[in-house]
């Protein structure tokens, strides 16, 4: 990840190139929205596009999936096939990764996500994303954690297999290859 909050003019560009790319081919995910629209709000927040930079970075493919007419907001999530590759092999928050004592991982979802501006997608909005395509058939994600089920050590993570999405528990000091974290974003 970068660790200037600001991108440089040709990030920028490339950015908006690729998102538009992205948001042309995958109309489905978003249909009545104009590319102009999202593209006049992303101009004007650069502190959001710096975090699309870092979603894409780490390999999340971000796109808009909504559009809120009330807070004149779209929503992006990470539409990569597979959890991101650069958010994988994180335990699931900063509570976790400092009650592990050995080979601990180098950070944790939550404290990515964080650092990166966005959330972690809660179970329902998983659920939403996996309308609008097929994701993670191989891998899975960590998702938004009641408190009820953190307090006893656990989170919960999704994926999809045999066509159904699962919701899972694991400790919250787990880590897994396969397991990374998708977010959200509003602009």
């Amino acid at each position: 990840m970068t660790n200037s909050k600001e991108l440089s003019a040709q990030q920028r560009e490339q950015l908006l190139q690729t998102l538009q790319a992205r948001f042309e081919k995958h109309t489905s995910r978003h249909e009545g929205l104009e590319w102009t629209n999202v593209q006049a709000k992303l101009e004007a927040k650069e502190d959001k596009l710096w975090s699309l930079y870092q979603m894409e970075e780490t390999g999340g493919e971000p796109d808009v999936v909504g559009y809120d007419q009330k807070t004149d907001e779209y929503t992006f999530y990470d539409c990569a096939a597979e959890s991101p590759k650069g958010r994988r092999s994180v335990c699931y928050d900063h509570e976790a990764l400092e009650a592990r004592k050995k080979h601990k991982p180098e950070n944790s979802a939550v404290g990515m996500a964080a650092d990166m501006g966005i959330e972690l997608l809660t179970e329902e909005q998983y659920r939403a994303l996996q309308q609008l395509g097929e994701f993670d058939l191989k891998t899975s994600s960590w998702v938004q954690t009641p408190d009820s089920i953190r307090k006893h050590g656990g989170a919960i993570f999704c994926d999809r297999r045999y066509d159904t999405v699962f919701v899972y528990h694991n400790g919250a000091d787990s880590y897994y290859a396969a397991r990374g974290f998708r977010g959200s974003l509003k602009v």
